[in-house]
């Protein structure tokens, strides 16, 4: 009896401990209204999950509403929901009444569905032709001068909900001599943890993003894939949803992916904001994966391969960015077994060595991940998992969605009382932003003023100059170096100088023992600063060792800047500092030691029996400095610009984890003492004297003093083409039309002729198409303007597909890397009914019409292009 007692107990006690996160209820909105504009009926859709019934729209049109239109017999309309429509050649809206919300925070989703049918009388409203602009709550112009597809779409938006509750109004606009239409309007609060609410899951910027504004915009969702899978349709997803399949925008030949699925039920962890409303178990049940066996089989190990999805953009646009993971595998606790691989979205990284296991209890448990990204200036806006060098398997993804931000527009037609307000409090903030910029500046030239009044006769030296007297009262500690121009550049940087002076201060008998007392023959280099000496600290340490010399142009801005610096920052691909010495008028810099010294050692100059650098090895040393650049200038809290980018300030050394003996080679940008704080927020550069190399130098700073991180990629252009010709940047001794190599090259490959100017020690083992795109990556560098160069981001990503072509030696037609190349798939190239803007209803049997299966677009080219520039890759 007792054992009949017992084992319903356990069941239940299992019941209840898996039912939290398998079998989750149906979301359950406490607000929906779901309109069939135009209809003489409801239309209820039993099919739906859950079911729902589309009531008519009379008692929610505004006074003066359009007229209903009803289709022909001859539309063959697709659902009875597009047998009907509102339309009208003036304008008119929905007046939809919401209750307050129990989250400020919340959102409603807003689905508007056109279908421009053929009207059964002659004389109503064409649709066909429409034009008209869609805006919502007088405040976001969702849809501006929009013309609906003749094969109709479904238009879905998140717009805030607020905490007030009120009416929500739908405002249909046409334009002069146009019409309106709608043919149906879905209106429900969306799950609270479906967007922003959720702390467990923050959004990752790529980039420089101003995501403290996101959440008080409104999203379209332009994009929505289940990867690997098949359609999902309403029946399917509890939000009634449509998740399209993913072959249509996959990059790349066939066979470089392959489609997993499991049989077994999705976990989800709700109090981790992870549940079915945030996506079905149908996506999760499906993924697509790097086939990473297969090619591992026809290259060499440690091949870095991204699995790539392209998407067309709206240039500058912001998007938000999900990606859905689900890991089958056993979550092992043993090294090297485990799923690892990058992440990249908007062609920079957006999760390195990203780990579900990590992030997930159990095998089949679910969860996404959001990141913030802004279009790049080509408009091709892609997402790639790649393998990493933690793990030998390839990564995954089961679902992508793509959300463009709404952004407010207070010129929204239908302007009322809620326009008014807002409009007031800009106008109260703008007036309160000039009277306290009024006072900040009063107070800033009365200080000039009593600054000028106590400042030494004929005291005119610039505040960056480094031309700096060596006191002969200097004390221990960063305080003690008497500088004006330093304190005035920064009194942030004095006290940031200060906190760090504890912690990284080496004692200069302890640098004297490292060095040998800087013994001539630990001399390792000679810099615009000073001597750089080998040493190793009393634990073992080896260091490099850079000491100022006294007569040093460079003084101390640079000793200050380059400490505070690095102090702040760590990466892989950035020289780390150790510490610094500043006693008995001593500056002295303590680096990490790099054994291989600098790339330009390796170019040219170099010892006769070292081997010449391969061409896989320099595309590796370019990929690791161009990614230390790029995390300077986007990664950081702060935009930091190098300002002396060349092939003497990028540093070699070995990766231990290498597979080849000695260790592959790693690259590390150095020597910052010329960097400085990038741009503010709404400024577009830095007014500075002009620093940097003679060869090196951005041409248009030099030319106005504007600073921005554009300067650095000119530089790191110029550190390309030496790369790839292995010569000074400056050669007196050659003809006048070849002595500075940015000029030369350039000219060289707009005729056709690399060939001539590649180093000749790696001739033949380089492929025609990495070779290509290298000096178009590096070209592009070089432009005029800083607004024609492409980011650092930009630049690597061109880099690693450099890498990728070398290794893979893929057989490309030559037009599919030049310059030729539109940015843009061209426009008459149709996927019938898989409008890449819209979640449409409408995607079904149209393979017959065109010939062209949805397989057979994914293999074409038009999806496998790249643009121009590298920039959809």
């Amino acid at each position: 009896m007792a054992v009949h007692v017992v084992l319903p107990l356990l069941l239940l006690l299992l019941v209840a401990t898996v039912l939290p996160y398998t079998a989750l209820a149906a979301f359950s909105p406490d607000f929906k209204i779901f309109l069939a504009c135009g209809a003489g009926a409801d239309v209820p859709f039993p099919s739906d999950n859950p079911a729902r019934t589309f009531v008519r729209d009379d008692g929610y049109l505004s006074q003066g509403g359009a007229a209903a239109v009803s289709a022909s017999a001859s539309s063959n309309a697709a659902s009875p929901l597009y047998a009907a429509a509102r339309a009208d050649t003036s304008a008119f809206s929905y007046r939809l009444t919401y209750p307050a919300a129990p989250d400020a925070s919340s959102f409603l989703v807003l689905r508007l569905h056109f279908f421009p049918f053929v009207p059964a009388s002659s004389s109503s409203t064409s649709l066909s032709s429409a034009r008209f602009t869609v805006s919502v709550l007088d405040a976001y112009a969702l849809l501006p001068a929009f013309s609906p597809p003749a094969d109709g779409v479904v238009k879905e938006f998140f717009v805030p909900r607020g905490a007030s509750g009120g009416d929500f109004t739908v405002r249909f606009a046409p334009e002069a001599g146009s019409s309106a239409f709608v043919n149906a309007v879905e209106l429900f609060s969306a799950p609270p943890e479906l967007l922003w609410n959720n702390t467990a899951v923050p959004v990752d910027p790529v980039g420089s993003n101003d995501l403290p504004e996101w959440p008080l915009d409104a999203l379209e969702t332009v994009y929505r894939l289940n990867v690997g899978g098949p359609l999902l349709t309403n029946g399917n997803d509890t939000l009634w949803r449509t998740w399209l399949p993913d072959d249509p925008y996959l990059f790349g030949a066939p066979g470089q992916s392959v489609v997993n699925n499991t049989p077994s039920p999705i976990i989800y962890a709700p109090s981790n904001g992870y549940t079915q409303e945030v996506a079905p178990d149908v996506v999760y049940k499906t993924q697509r994966a790097a086939n990473v066996t297969d090619l591992l089989q026809a290259t060499t190990p440690g091949f870095n391969f991204n699995v790539t999805w392209t998407f067309p953009a709206d240039q500058g646009s912001r998007y938000l960015v999900r990606l859905h993971f689900c890991d089958y595998e056993v979550v092992s606790s043993v090294v090297g077994t485990v799923i690892v691989f990058n992440v990249y979205v908007a062609q920079a990284i957006g999760t390195p060595d990203l780990t579900p296991s990590a992030r997930a209890r159990q095998s089949n448990e679910a969860f996404y991940i959001d990141y913030a990204a802004m279009a790049p200036r080509a408009g091709n806006l892609t997402v790639s998992i790649g393998r990493s060098k933690k793990s030998s398997k390839g990564g995954i993804l089961n679902g992508l969605e793509i959300m463009k931000l709404q952004t407010v527009n207070l010129s929204s037609t239908g302007s009322h009382g809620r326009t008014k307000r807002i409009v007031i409090i800009v106008l109260a903030t703008v007036l309160g932003a000039a009277v306290l910029a009024s006072a900040v500046l009063c107070f800033f030239v009365v200080r000039r003023r009593k600054r000028r009044q106590v400042a030494p006769p004929g005291s005119t030296e610039d505040k960056e100059s480094t031309q700096l007297p060596w006191s002969p009262y200097t004390q221990e500690g960063i305080s003690g170096w008497a500088d004006e121009s330093a304190n005035r550049s920064s009194e942030g940087t004095t006290a940031r100088m200060q906190r760090v002076s504890t912690k990284l201060h080496i004692s200069l008998a302890e640098l004297k023992a490292a060095t040998d007392n800087f013994h001539d023959r630990n001399l390792i280099g000679v810099g615009g600063f000073g001597n750089v000496y080998k040493g190793a600290l009393a634990d073992g340490t080896p260091v490099a060792v850079k000491r100022a010399m006294r007569a040093s142009k460079q003084g101390l801005p640079e000793f200050h800047t380059e400490i505070v610096v690095l102090s702040g920052i760590r990466h892989r691909h950035l020289v780390s500092l150790i510490g610094y010495c500043n006693e008995q008028a001593e500056m002295i810099l303590v680096y990490e030691y790099m054994e291989k010294g600098t790339l330009r050692g390796h170019l040219y100059g170099g010892s006769d029996d070292e081997p010449p650098l391969s061409w896989k090895q320099r595309l590796e040393i370019c990929i690791g400095a161009a990614r230390g650049l790029h995390y300077l200038h986007s990664g950081y809290s702060e935009n930091i610009i190098h300002r002396d980018v060349k092939s003497t300030n990028i540093l070699l050394g070995t990766d231990g984890g290498g597979s080849t003996g000695g260790g592959a080679i790693i690259a590390k940008v150095a020597d910052f003492g010329l960097s400085r704080i990038g741009p503010s927020l709404g400024e577009t550069h830095v007014s500075t004297a002009v620093k940097g190399s003679f060869g090196y130098l951005d041409p248009e700073y030099f030319k106005t003093q504007q600073l921005t991180d554009r300067s650095d990629v000119y530089s790191f252009g110029v550190v390309l083409f030496e790369v790839l010709c292995a010569r000074p940047v400056i050669d007196q001794s050659l003809d006048r039309d070849q002595i500075n190599i940015a000029e030369w090259a350039v000219r060289m490959h707009g005729e056709g002729k690399l060939d001539k100017i590649a180093d000749a020690r790696i001739a033949g083992e380089v492929n025609d198409n990495s070779l290509r795109k290298f000096a178009e990556t590096a070209e592009r560098c070089l432009a005029d303007y800083g607004a024609d160069r492409p980011s650092m981001g930009d630049v690597l990503w061109n880099l690693e597909y450099c890498l990728q072509l070398q290794e893979t030696h893929v057989n490309r037609d030559a037009f599919e890397d030049s310059g030729a190349v539109a940015t843009q798939l061209p426009a008459d190239v149709v996927v019938p009914r898989w409008v890449p803007s819209s979640t449409s209803l409408l995607m079904m049997d149209d393979a017959d019409e065109t010939g062209l299966s949805m397989t057979d677009l994914a293999d074409s080219q038009v999806f496998s292009q790249l643009n121009a520039r590298g920039e959809g890759r």
